[in-house]
């Protein structure tokens, strides 16, 4: 996420703006118990300071979707085909925010049984940010694997290729480390999250070269490019000469894993081949992937935590080359971050702050209260 100065803005409790998102979602007939867990992975993005996928998300992204009817807030998940260690389930386009937890949370019971569990999910829809899914199952000492295609929704193009046929394709594993803070890494597959970009055009603000290029390959500093249509996503590597593939490799990889195996929409169609090569389709009927390994339950003892244990503090207490900048794994930033905002509350920007005030008012509901920081 870019740099934003935290100077007169307001703070807000984490929990005081959980039960804020918590009443737009149950106002919009998600049920209750769902709706606080899609309302702590909404907030998360914030709280961890991954603003790209929090509460701007609200207005942006999610509420559209229900306003659309494109969401179906108290539909039940269907099992399609249980295999035991392994389902194929039909989401009923759930809210993502709660329905990747609770996917996760079904891949946990079979892996209890037989030391992995995996679900193949297919109608879904978007589930925020990755990693707090996933760090929920690490906390309680599992493995957590989860990612989703963007059904068919195509921006991103193949190295060479003239037209776009992908998503970004995000993708998150997570690991207990002991004591320590999980291990969580979140990731698009692309060099950065659509997101990120959208912040950077809210802003007003030019993007570094390498988020974005043109028709032709170029460069694109503008990140209004991007929902112009004559901007595409740089895949995570950059360049084919640099590493393109690589990223590439792992969009098709989670294509193949969320959604060819589920039978959820497809990114790669012949209904790309549209026009001049611009972004076509939407992210309608999105595949996930969510893997459970529980350690215990597979080996029969309890030795992977204190090994866990050592391994990530062995990173820790690797010498840095900069005394200011010390050696860590993904996921500890963020946890600091949480911890923080737990205490001090949520920074949100004047803007940000604006839509909320706006969108209480809207939904009838009251609005946190905020303190200027």
């Amino acid at each position: 996420m870019l740099d934003i100065e935290t100077a007169d803005r307001p703070s807000v409790d984490h929990d005081e703006l959980v039960g804020f998102v918590t009443k737009i979602f149950t106002g919009r007939g998600v049920p209750a118990d769902r709706a606080v867990v899609a309302a702590r992975a909404l907030v998360y993005g914030d709280a961890a300071g991954l603003g790209s996928h929090g509460l701007a998300n609200l207005t942006r992204l999610y509420l559209p979707l229900f306003d659309a009817r494109r969401v179906a807030p108290a539909a039940d998940l269907t099992v399609l085909s249980d295999r035991g260690p392994a389902a194929v389930i039909d989401a009923e386009r759930t809210l993502g925010l709660w329905t990747a937890s609770a996917v996760l949370d079904d891949a946990a019971e079979r892996a209890a049984r037989y030391g992995v569990g995996v679900c193949f999910v297919r109608n879904a829809t978007h589930f925020g940010c990755a990693g707090f899914h996933t760090r929920a199952q690490a906390l309680q000492g599992r493995i957590a694997l989860l990612s989703s295609n963007c059904g068919g929704q195509r921006i991103a193009r193949p190295p060479g290729g003239r037209y776009a046929m992908l998503g970004t394709n995000p993708l998150s594993i997570a690991a207990p480390a002991g004591a320590a803070d999980p291990f969580v890494l979140d990731m698009s597959t692309t060099a950065v999250p659509t997101g990120k970009i959208r912040v950077a055009a809210r802003r007003g603000e030019p993007i570094p070269e390498g988020w974005l290029v043109d028709a032709a390959g170029s460069p694109v500093t503008d990140p209004a490019a991007l929902d112009r249509g004559d901007g595409f996503p740089v895949w995570l590597g950059g360049r084919p000469a640099t590493g393109a593939y690589k990223g590439y490799g792992l969009a098709l990889l989670v294509e193949v894993l969320s959604a060819l195996v589920s039978g959820a929409g497809l990114g790669p169609d012949a209904a790309a081949f549209t026009g001049s090569g611009g972004p076509t389709g939407r992210d309608d009927d999105i595949g996930y992937f969510a893997m459970i390994i529980d350690p215990v339950a597979l080996r029969g003892d309890s030795a992977v935590a204190p090994a866990a244990e050592a391994m990530f503090a062995a990173l820790r207490e690797c010498a840095p080359i900069d005394p200011d900048e010390p050696v860590g794994y993904p996921g500890l930033r963020e946890a600091e971050r949480v911890r923080a905002s737990l205490a001090e509350g949520i920074a949100l920007d004047s803007a940000l702050w604006a839509e909320v005030l706006a969108l209480a008012r809207a939904e009838g509901v009251d609005a946190p209260a905020g303190a200027l920081r």
